[in-house]
C-alpha cells in the first residue's frame, strides 16, 4: 500500500506545502500591493479555492476520460503557471489572476480517486489518512518555513518556491506513480448527488470538511494583519514566533489523533474536541489584547486543524460505497474549497467594515453551531472483506446477492476478483461463498 500511496500523497503534498507556504504572511503582504483593500485581500488569500470549486468536477470528468495521470499533469501545469505569474505580480489585481490560476489546477478529486483505484478496500481508510497526515505534515512545515523565509527573502520568493515544487511533483508523477487497475461496480442503481446527501453521515462529513477549510482561511487572513497591526505592533520578521510553536504543537497531536480515530475508531470524538479548540481559537484571537494568550489562539486552532486533517477524507471514503467514492469525495472537496473561498472573503469583509472582535465572535458562534450539528455524527461500522476469484462466482448469484449485512459487492476486472464487504458478525465467509460460488 505505502508504495501505491505515498508518491500520489507526495504530489499532493508538494502541491499544498506550496500553497501554504504564503500563508501565514500572504494577507500581510497582499495589503502593500497596488489597489489593495481588505475586502480585496481576502479574496487574494482564498480565490484560489473558488476556481478549485469550479472545476473539480471538470478535472474528474476529463480523468475518466483521458486518464489519471495526464490530468493530474495538467493540472499542475496550470498550478505552475499560477504561481510564476503569483511570483511576478506588482498590484493586487495581477495577485488575485495567479491565485486563481492556482486554484484551477484542481487535481484533488484526481489524486484521491486514483488512491482509490490503486488500494485494497479494507486498506482504503488507512490511505486516506496516510494521504490526510501528509497534508497536515506539509501544513505544519509550511507555517514553520513560510514566515521565516518570507520575512528573509520576501514573499514573492515563496511563490518561486511553489513553483519549483510543482515542478518536483511532475516528476514524481511520471517516475514513481504507477497506472491504476480498472474496476467495474455492478449495482441496481446508478450513484446519484441525492443520494449521497441524503445519507446523514456522509452530509455531516461535507459539512465538516467544508467548515474545517472555511475556518482556516478566515484564521490566515486575520492572524498576520492583527499581528503586525497597532494592537499588538508585532514585525514581519517575528510572526514565526506564533506559528513555529503552532505548528510543532500540532504535529504532537495529529499522531494521537489519528491513532484513536482510525484505529479505536472514534473520530466522532476527535472531530468534536478539534471543534471545541477551534471555539477557543477563535474567541481568543478576536478579543484578548494579550501577544501570549493571541499565540494560545493560533495553537489551538492549529491543534484543531491538524488533528482533524488526517480523518477527513478517510472517514468520508469509509462512509460512502465503492461506487459513490469518486463522487462523494468530488462533493466534499468541492464544497470545502467553496467554503475556503468564503472564509478569507468573510473575514476580509469584516476587517473592512467591522473589526476583529466581531469577526471572532462571529466565528465562534458559527463553530457551536457546527459543533452542535457534528453531535449527529455516527462512528463508521467496521467492515471485513471477502476475495473470491471470478472465475469462481457465478454471476447470476452474485446479481441477486442481497443480506442486511452485506454493505455492497464488486468486480477488480485487472485482477479479476470479485469482493464482498460484509459485518463479519452477522454473516460469515462461508455463507456468502454458498450464496455465490458456482
Amino acid at each position: 500500500m505505502f508504495k501505491k500511496v505515498l508518491p500520489l500523497s507526495g504530489i499532493l503534498s508538494l502541491r499544498f506545502l506550496g500553497l501554504f507556504l504564503v500563508l501565514p504572511v500572504l494577507s500581510v503582504y497582499a495589503l502593500t500591493l497596488d489597489n489593495a483593500t481588505p475586502l480585496l485581500v481576502g479574496i487574494v488569500v482564498g480565490g484560489y479555492a473558488l476556481t478549485q470549486t469550479i472545476f473539480q468536477v471538470p478535472f474528474g470528468v476529463m480523468s475518466d476520460k483521458i486518464g489519471r495521470k495526464p490530468t493530474i499533469f495538467v493540472g499542475l501545469i496550470i498550478f505552475l503557471l499560477g504561481s510564476i505569474i503569483s511570483a511576478m505580480s506588482t498590484d493586487i489585481y495581477t495577485l488575485m489572476l495567479g491565485r486563481f490560476l492556482q486554484g484551477a489546477g484542481a487535481i484533488g478529486a484526481v489524486v484521491t480517486a486514483m488512491i482509490s483505484d490503486l488500494v485494497e478496500e479494507e486498506v482504503r481508510g488507512k490511505a486516506m489518512a496516510m494521504m490526510g497526515g501528509t497534508i497536515a505534515i506539509s501544513f505544519a512545515l509550511a507555517m514553520g518555513l513560510g514566515p521565516v523565509i518570507g520575512a528573509q527573502y520576501g514573499v514573492p520568493t515563496l511563490f518561486w518556491i511553489t513553483a519549483i515544487l510543482s515542478i518536483l511533483a511532475i516528476f514524481v508523477l511520471f517516475t514513481k506513480v504507477p497506472t491504476p487497475p480498472k474496476i467495474k461496480h455492478i449495482y441496481h442503481e446508478t450513484t446519484k448527488t441525492s443520494d449521497i446527501l441524503k445519507d446523514s453521515n456522509l452530509f455531516n462529513m461535507i459539512i465538516i470538511n467544508g467548515m474545517q477549510k472555511g475556518l482556516m482561511t478566515m484564521a490566515f487572513v486575520i492572524i498576520p494583519i492583527i499581528l503586525t497591526s497597532d494592537v499588538f505592533k508585532w514585525q514581519k520578521s517575528e510572526l514565526w514566533m506564533a506559528y513555529v510553536p503552532a505548528m510543532v504543537l500540532g504535529l504532537v497531536a495529529m499522531g494521537p489523533a489519528a491513532v484513536f480515530g482510525e484505529k479505536y475508531n472514534k473520530p466522532k470524538q476527535i472531530f468534536l474536541i478539534s471543534i471545541a479548540l477551534f471555539i477557543a481559537s477563535f474567541l481568543l484571537m478576536g478579543l484578548t489584547t494579550s501577544s501570549i494568550l493571541f499565540v494560545m489562539g493560533v495553537i489551538s486552532f492549529f491543534i484543531a486543524f491538524n488533528m482533524m486533517e488526517p480523518l477527513v477524507q478517510s472517514m468520508i471514503s469509509k462512509f460512502a460505497k465503492v461506487h459513490q467514492k469518486g463522487a462523494a469525495l468530488g462533493i466534499a472537496n468541492s464544497f470545502s474549497y467553496f467554503m475556503t473561498f468564503v472564509g478569507g472573503t468573510a473575514a476580509g469583509v469584516f476587517l473592512d467594515f467591522s473589526n476583529r472582535e466581531v469577526l471572532g465572535l462571529s466565528a465562534a458562534g458559527i463553530a457551536f453551531l457546527w459543533l452542535l450539528w457534528t453531535l449527529k455524527l455516527q462512528n463508521p461500522i467496521k467492515h471485513s472483506h471477502l476475495y473470491i476469484a471470478q472465475d469462481h462466482v457465478d454471476m447470476q448469484k452474485l446479481n441477486a446477492l442481497e443480506h442486511e449485512h452485506i454493505a455492497e459487492w464488486y468486480i477488480n476486472e485487472t485482477e479479476k476478483l470479485v469482493v464482498v464487504k460484509y459485518v463479519s458478525e452477522g454473516i460469515s465467509e462461508d455463507e456468502i461463498k454458498a450464496k455465490i460460488v458456482k
